[in-house]
């Protein structure tokens, strides 16, 4: 029997006006978000939605004061179920979003403790990093700072016990499963492997993000 879809899909209310798509994990989340912002461009009661922030395992839906939330909730249901029932019976690659290269300076301080970690070479662990093509699967908990989906799992690392008290504006690092650059200087746990002088906010421009989900991301040397 074919497994209902909408059994992975819990949409809930996040406040007075908004709504928290709930799911199972990263791959169906990028899948709902993509979705909810086609159905949002075609008009219709998603039309409403004023803006939307994918995360690692949820999207949140911010709408106007007095939306009807429970119809609202209903409509996102449904898609949110439809596309996941069309990825899992018709698999296949994302479209591939705008391409961002970035520079980097592998002189991290924790360069050499992820080579231990890993059991690798730090030359190994340079090359390892800088081959993927990364895409953005979310936002982080600074303006501009982006999750970075794509790492090879050789470097897949825990975040450090004692975070830094500052983390240097544009430290390449990486986390768990992601890698990702700080846009700004801020305390932080993740691996520095690298630096990189391209800037990732500017609130002056229209687009003050360099990178927004999907984007997709590449790093060479400096």
């Amino acid at each position: 029997m074919d497994r209902d879809t909408r059994a992975d899909v819990r949409v809930v209310r996040y406040g007075a006006a908004a709504l928290l798509v709930e799911l199972p994990g990263l791959a169906q989340v990028r899948c709902a978000d993509d979705a909810l912002r086609l159905a949002r461009r075609a008009g219709g009661p998603l039309a409403a939605v004023e803006d939307q922030v994918p995360a690692a395992e949820s999207v949140l839906l911010r709408v106007p004061p007095g939306t009807d939330l429970r119809a609202l909730a209903a409509r996102v249901r449904a898609v949110v179920a439809d596309a996941l029932a069309v990825a899992r019976d018709v698999p296949g690659p994302a479209p591939d979003g705008r391409l961002v290269v970035l520079p980097v300076t592998y002189d991290g301080p924790d360069l050499a403790e992820v080579a231990t970690l890993t059991g690798l070479p730090v030359d190994e662990v340079v090359a390892r990093h800088r081959a993927p093509t990364y895409t953005v699967a979310f936002g982080g908990f600074m303006p501009g700072f982006a999750y970075l989906v794509g790492l090879d799992p050789a470097l897949v690392v825990p975040r450090r016990g004692t975070p830094r008290a500052r983390v240097p504006a544009g430290a390449v690092a990486v986390a768990d499963r992601f890698s990702a650059v700080y846009p700004a200087a801020t305390p932080g746990g993740w691996r520095l492997l690298g630096t990189c002088p391209t800037v990732l906010f500017d609130a002056h421009h229209d687009e003050p993000a360099l990178l927004t989900p999907g984007t997709r991301v590449r790093f060479e040397p400096a």
